[in-house]
């Protein structure tokens, strides 16, 4: 299994600090969860029915002519390369490091490419995978350059395959719209900006004949009954929205200024969590474990790549905490 951000439960029997008294970073989850309506007694006892308004609520959502409902983006990620013979895949990278894995694992041919090396190889590859906004770099690729690429794949029956997971507060960069392009595939998080990741649910947007072999691979029922309430009822929230947009951008732009005036300016992020670059991110991320904060450390081939992701603080006591501890290490460790 690849490691993840939120395993506080591994944090708390390394460090002996109870569960309780962490404040957990270390995922790009919203530390602002939707509140949970009313789940009928029916979602329970029967088993789910598809178009009970969930689908609907998603293609006005997301913006998209057809939607698959899924158990969490991840279940897609795993999916999708048993719907290809094997080929090359290009996974443009760093990235959520599940994308690589589901493809490699399945004897695909896998290169991990760079944004500017992707024009150089995309002619021979059949897949290519972006993560847009990217995670963990919180960078993003134009709609129009995928679009681009996408044209290049499809001539060939290739995939364009985009993990938009993070992109509800930037919806106006979603390719969602397009999806109805054959090879022009859209993974969706529910859990992230709704803050609900235990409820695993996420979304497929594709064209409807490819939505309807996915849904054939992953088998009937994968979205439970409860799951299918609460993603409706959330998806159709307007004002709530707008709220969470608000509070993630502005809790967003405060860490970027948080980090910035103890020396750790961000290299990259969104609105729910900041990436900062630094050869002493393992040395940073030790300081503030032994003090029950939990980051998300990403250590590549040297410690000069080494890096940090932040999540949101959720009140002022988090905030409070957080900046101590910069500050103590500021002072310590100059």
């Amino acid at each position: 299994m690849l490691e993840h951000g939120g395993r506080l439960r591994g944090a708390v029997a390394k460090y002996g600090i109870d569960q309780a008294d962490w404040l957990d970073l270390s995922s790009g989850i919203s530390p602002w969860s939707w509140p949970i309506p009313p789940i009928p007694a029916a979602a329970w006892a029967r088993l789910p029915e598809t178009e009970d308004g969930l689908e609907d609520a998603a293609r006005a959502y997301y913006g998209a002519p057809d939607v698959l409902p899924v158990a969490g983006s991840q279940a897609a990620i795993q999916a999708l390369p048993r719907l290809r013979q094997a080929g090359k895949v290009g996974v443009l990278s760093p990235c959520y490091a599940e994308h690589a894995e589901a493809w490699r694992s399945t004897g695909f041919l896998v290169r991990e490419v760079l944004e500017h090396e992707v024009d150089r190889f995309i002619d021979v590859l059949d897949v290519l995978v972006v993560v847009n906004p990217n995670n963990p770099t919180g960078l993003s690729v134009p709609p129009a350059r995928l679009l681009e690429w996408h044209a290049r794949l499809a001539q060939r029956g290739g995939w364009l395959v985009v993990d938009e997971a993070f992109m509800d507060n930037t919806p106006g960069l979603s390719l969602a719209a397009e999806t109805q392009r054959p090879g022009l595939i859209v993974l969706r998080s529910f859990g992230k900006f709704f803050g609900l990741a235990g409820v695993r649910l996420g979304f497929v947007l594709a064209e409807s004949r490819f939505l309807k072999t996915l849904a054939r691979q992953i088998g009937p029922w994968s979205v439970s009954g409860p799951a299918r309430v609460l993603g409706q009822a959330c998806l159709e929230d307007l004002d709530g929205h707008r709220v969470q947009r608000e509070r993630t951008e502005f809790a967003s732009r405060r860490l970027v200024a948080l980090l910035t005036h103890f020396g750790w300016a961000p290299q990259g992020g969104c609105a729910l969590f900041q990436w900062l670059v630094t050869a002493r991110a393992t040395e940073l991320y030790e300081f503030c474990a032994q003090r029950g904060i939990l980051l998300r450390i990403f250590l590549n081939d040297g410690p000069h790549n080494s890096s940090l992701r932040f999540g949101l603080p959720r009140d002022e006591s988090d905030w409070t905490r957080l900046e101590q501890a910069l500050c103590e290490f500021t002072q310590e460790r100059a």
